[in-house]
């Protein structure tokens, strides 16, 4: 298995990596830009939307060729007026997702990092779900949305929720502990494993349920950011970084990686209005 860089335009902040409609799509999060390239052989990036305002991450939606996004303070379909807003100024949407029951979650930051701002909303229910947060990243579900993974990355923390029928939180226990390291973007597999990227340590790791370590891959770039799984079997791991805050950003720093692994995903799940 043979890690790739799978182009070579580099990104500020790369995020987002999602598998949607046999293309990987990514966002530069900072400069509002929305990218998809293919999944089967490295290429360039095609730009699908430019924003004015931060972008999070993407899901396409049911029954359309539509993406909902997290923008700005908000999320609402990309290209069109935000459906809702979750956060005032100085603040921004740092990650999102759609879980498999249709419902669009998203995590919110501020500017200025400052402990315990940050949240987590849920389109079309009371916000904030969750709150006290400073940096959450990287909301992640398991393939029948009954447990919900998040990172807390400025407190090096991943926790693991119990998800009701109707989306609400349940007992929340801590599924990773890694205080001087910061975990970052994640995504499960077939087999209930959590994907992670570590932002500063050049390094994506996968945790079995129970929260072993499995598996590291180690990167030449040293802030990775984001993992989705995907391409023709979906058992190919796609990895984002970001140069952002780097004084010598080598050429790797900001890139795409992909490298094949033994247990596949899924697709990213669709957004279908559900609150």
């Amino acid at each position: 298995m043979t890690l790739t860089q799978w182009n070579f335009e580099q990104l500020e902040l790369g995020e987002g990596a999602r598998w949607i409609n046999g293309r990987l799509v990514v966002v530069d999060l900072l400069a509002g830009r929305v990218l998809e390239t293919r999944g089967d052989v490295p290429a360039p990036f095609k730009e699908i939307a430019t924003l004015p305002v931060p972008v999070g991450a993407v899901a396409p939606v049911r029954d359309s060729d539509e993406l909902m996004a997290a923008f700005g303070t908000g999320a609402g379909l990309l290209n069109g007026p935000q459906r809702e807003t979750f956060a005032d100024e100085g603040m921004r949407v740092n990650d999102a997702v759609a879980d498999p029951a249709g419902r669009f979650w998203v995590t919110t930051t501020a500017y200025d990092t400052e402990p315990g701002t940050g949240a987590l909303h849920r389109l079309g229910s009371p916000s904030p779900v969750l709150k006290g947060l400073t940096i959450p990243n990287g909301p992640a579900f398991s393939h029948d949305g009954r447990h919900l993974y998040l990172a807390d990355s400025a407190r090096g923390v991943v926790h693991r929720f119990d998800v009701g029928h109707g989306g609400e939180l349940g007992a929340r226990r801590v599924f990773l502990h890694t205080p001087h390291q910061t975990p970052d973007g994640m995504t499960t597999d077939v087999a209930g494993n959590v994907w992670i990227a570590f932002w500063g340590a050049s390094a994506v790791r996968r945790y079995r349920p129970d929260g072993r370590l499995d598996r590291e891959i180690t990167l030449p770039a040293r802030q990775p950011t984001s993992v989705c799984l995907g391409g023709p079997d979906l058992a190919r791991l796609f990895i984002t970084t970001a140069k952002y805050g780097l004084r010598r950003p080598s050429l790797h720093d900001g890139a795409v990686f992909a490298i094949d692994v033994d247990v596949p995903g899924r697709p990213a799940d669709e957004w279908a209005a559900v609150s």
